[in-house]
């Protein structure tokens, strides 16, 4: 499925040739999030992010974006918990370029003082919008919660003081630190020769490799009740999101965790869905999701729903949590979650930027990448007493963490606190 070169100066690079298709999608992943960052630089790998679009010695912000869409191609970035990405997806023929344009970003990004304070004024928007989506809000309140005195409860995009007090010699020395080839794996995904990807990779990374050994603070969450954070706000719906703490000690529990993550709310058929939206109009959208980061795992349920019903939905999702991990699942419904995560995961490797995605994540987050075949099976090999025994150890109500935007009384807090005890 792919072949892995590793340069004289410590880059990775990952090829995935697609002889069929007429893309590539092209990738560099540079091993540091909001893991890495200190309460005072909280949102600097995510400002670094913006700073690496704004233009290079040789380009300007502009001739950037025009070599990339020029071609037809598309352009983005992103920033998480323990990596930093940036991506182009260009017709095959176009590889060269792509990978140029990344390599200028990432080694030549000129960082000046002009830019940098109009791009600290964009992402101090970029923090107001997220606050002003109770959606996105209410996640950022269950992190705070979840993961007290921890990076993980804090968001990526930093806060108003923190971007606020970032200077430029902060960001060039904290991407300097990291922004070196023992810390940079190129992928690539699509139709092109792995030879020729190597070859380019070698030539356009002339980064010198200061071998810095990178680390963040593992999590030790000892959480004894649970925990509930709720904002009143003037919104038109109320919204409210569960989480838990996923000890996901080994393989097969990772893949029980996420086939019981399907039936409970992982796609419209879920045991969420039909319960909530379609048998009691409840709600427009829940869902729920597992999320692994590289020493730990989480779950999350989200919904938003009107506020004269959102005790009542609260307690609703906590019956179904309930059931789940008292009564367990179905053979049937373990059945279709199997072809389910199957046949998405099978699609995935069909498209060049999803599975791009997947190498970059496998490789830099979680330093493994099985064959596709070994995926299918460790799918396969999860039984009702796995889902059964991960959701016993996952819904308890020591662990449960519920945060809350919208309209919801200390009345109805106590209440819900109350249901929390009984699960």
């Amino acid at each position: 499925m792919y072949k892995k070169m590793q340069t004289k100066n410590g880059l990775s690079v990952l090829a995935s040739p697609m002889k069929h298709m007429t893309s590539v999608s092209l990738s560099v992943w540079i091993g540091v999030g909001g893991r890495y960052e200190s309460k005072e630089q909280s949102g600097i790998s995510h400002l670094i992010e913006h700073m690496l679009f704004k233009g290079t010695y040789s380009r300007t912000a502009k001739e950037l974006k025009e070599n990339v869409e020029g071609v037809g191609g598309a352009f983005n970035g992103f920033t998480s918990d323990e990596v930093t990405c940036y991506m182009v997806k260009v017709p095959s023929e176009y590889m060269e370029l792509g990978l140029d344009v990344l390599a200028d970003m990432v080694q030549n990004a000129k960082i000046s003082e002009e830019d940098l304070e109009k791009e600290k004024f964009v992402v101090l928007e970029e923090i107001k919008m997220y606050r002003d989506l109770p959606g996105e809000y209410v996640l950022d309140l269950l992190n705070e919660i979840m993961w007290p005195d921890n990076a993980l409860g804090r968001p990526l995009t930093g806060t108003t003081q923190s971007v606020n007090s970032l200077t430029r010699d902060e960001l060039i020395k904290f991407k300097e630190m990291n922004y070196h080839p023992s810390n940079i794996a190129v992928v690539a995904a699509g139709n092109f020769e792995s030879e020729k990807l190597f070859d380019l990779a070698e030539e356009k990374f002339a980064l010198a490799n200061k071998q810095r050994v990178l680390s963040f603070e593992n999590v030790k969450v000892i959480q004894n009740a649970p925990h509930v954070k709720v904002c009143s706000s003037k919104t038109k719906q109320t919204h409210i999101t569960f989480g838990f703490h996923a000890e996901d000690r080994n393989i097969r529990e990772r893949f029980a965790l996420k086939l019981a993550n399907v039936i409970f709310g992982g796609n419209m058929s879920s045991r969420l869905f039909e319960e909530l939206r379609e048998k009691y109009g409840l709600c427009y959208d829940i869902s729920s999701s597992y999320k692994r980061h590289s020493d730990k795992g989480e779950i999350h349920i989200h919904a938003g729903v009107d506020t004269a019903k959102a005790l009542q939905s609260a307690v609703a999702i906590l019956d179904e949590t309930k059931k789940l991990r008292d009564l367990g699942v179905t053979e049937e419904e373990l059945d279709r979650a199997k072809r389910y995560v199957k046949g998405q995961f099978l699609l995935a490797m069909e498209s060049t930027s999803s599975r791009m995605m997947w190498l970059g994540d496998r490789f830099m987050i979680h330093k493994d990448i099985p064959k596709v075949e070994e995926v299918l099976d460790n799918i396969d090999e999860v039984t009702l007493p796995d889902i059964k025994k991960v959701c016993e150890n996952v819904f308890k109500p020591s662990s449960c963490n519920l945060a809350i935007v919208g309209k919801f009384t200390e009345t109805e807090k106590n209440k819900i606190m109350r249901e929390i005890s009984k699960l």
